[in-house]
């Protein structure tokens, strides 16, 4: 039938991340316990050549067992970066960053993650620390299914932004399944190692 083909690898596809996914959440919650530590562990392997060059950096809250940015943010911070953390106002919208800092209150976005109030400072990153639930040394990255960080890093505004994902060790992969208008990460940094992925 014609046309038939490209449906079916979109079906493919999706299996594909669907078993990926259900795969590496189960490891994430085994590794949650040790999140913060293995995250401080990262913190220190990202080149401080680079950590110097971002003027201002967006993390993440962590939840679901995702390895903690927390230290690396400081050490961005302490080298004169200012941040930002994300916050969703949709469930299918692209995220905003609002300025952060420890003392920030945060509050629930439409997510239900802790992320600055709507009356916080707007802020644009120049660097972006990604969560993940897979990735391949490619710059591959598989993330919760929800697409938020897909359209987030499509929009104009953010194509010169440097994209380092952040990620256990132990999830990665060969090949992350990506469709073509995927976005791929420059770097990706884990407990282990720091990984120029182009």
């Amino acid at each position: 039938m014609p046309g038939a083909g490209p449906v079916t690898e979109t079906l493919d596809l999706d299996a594909v991340k669907a078993e990926l996914r259900a795969r590496m959440r189960g490891l994430r919650r085994h590794l949650a316990e040790s999140a913060s530590v293995l995250g401080a562990q990262a913190a220190q392997r990202v080149p401080v050549e680079l950590l110097t060059r971002i003027r201002m950096l967006a993390g993440y809250w962590p939840i679901s067992g995702e390895i903690d940015p927390r230290a690396l943010m400081t050490r961005a911070a302490g080298l004169g970066a200012r941040l930002a953390l994300p916050a969703a106002l949709g469930r299918d919208s692209a995220l905003v960053f609002r300025a952060y800092d420890p003392d920030t209150h945060l509050t629930l976005d439409a997510l239900s993650v802790p992320a600055p109030g709507p009356m916080t400072e707007a802020r644009r990153p120049d660097a972006i620390i990604a969560p993940l639930l897979a990735f391949d040394r490619r710059g591959g990255r598989l993330g919760q299914g929800g697409g938020h960080y897909d359209r987030t890093l499509a929009l104009p505004a953010l194509q010169e932004c440097l994209v380092i994902g952040m990620a256990y060790s132990g999830q990665e992969v060969s090949a992350a399944p990506m469709q073509a208008h995927d976005r791929r990460l420059h770097y990706v940094v884990t407990e282990a190692e720091w990984i120029e992925c182009r």
